[in-house]
């Protein structure tokens, strides 16, 4: 396996060492590796925020700033599927983005947002949705564990999958394809495993 340095943004130092990226690709199963314990691919960060590898996992609880930030791959993607171990803390508002228009500004209005929320004040769009495009009801709690995303777009197709439970399952057609983007906005947030695949 060959490993090379990866870069957040110009100048962006975290905690006093760049990111080590990886994006491995088993050839008999075609999961591509984005982030593992303290092995992540390249990102760009838009809005900043304390990302760290610590304890196994890829995490921040505090922004340098107002605006969220995102975790953006230098890879678009169009139609995948996505396997992620997440751990958020009650307060935690986070989310996996997904074929963003753009990549150096991200929200759910150029995005797909599939939401890790549990104080969202509107509960319809919080975590187990995708914001303004598939409502959960009742929405499912992520806070103080560790959970699992199965995150599936082909084509129109949207489906999410939290903890084992299908939470959203839609057709959409405003977002064809992008990168990817891991997004903490508030609380404690911890990546501890993110995969793709492509279809």
């Amino acid at each position: 396996m060959r490993y090379r340095w990866g870069v957040l943004a110009a100048g962006l130092v975290m905690t006093g060492a760049a990111l080590n990226g990886i994006g491995t690709a088993s050839a008999d199963d075609g999961w591509v590796t984005l982030v593992d314990g303290d092995k992540k691919v390249e990102f760009t960060e838009v809005g900043k925020a304390n990302w760290a590898a610590k304890d196994g996992a890829l995490s921040a609880d505090k922004l340098d700033g107002k605006d969220p930030s995102y975790l953006v791959t230098k890879t678009s993607y169009k139609d995948f599927q996505i396997k992620a171990e997440f751990w958020v803390d009650d307060a935690a508002n986070s989310g996996i983005f997904i074929r963003c228009d753009q990549s150096d500004k991200i929200d759910s209005n150029i995005c797909y947002e599939v939401n890790i929320f549990d104080k969202r004040p509107d509960p319809k769009y919080g975590t187990g949705a995708i914001v303004d495009v598939a409502k959960v009801d009742p929405m499912p709690k992520a806070g103080g564990k560790w959970n699992t995303y199965e995150i599936t777009a082909k084509g129109t197709r949207l489906t999410v999958i939290l903890n084992g439970e299908k939470t959203a399952d839609v057709d959409d057609s405003k977002h064809a394809a992008g990168p990817i983007a891991l997004q903490y906005g508030s609380g404690v947030v911890k990546f501890k495993k993110v995969q793709i695949k492509p279809l």
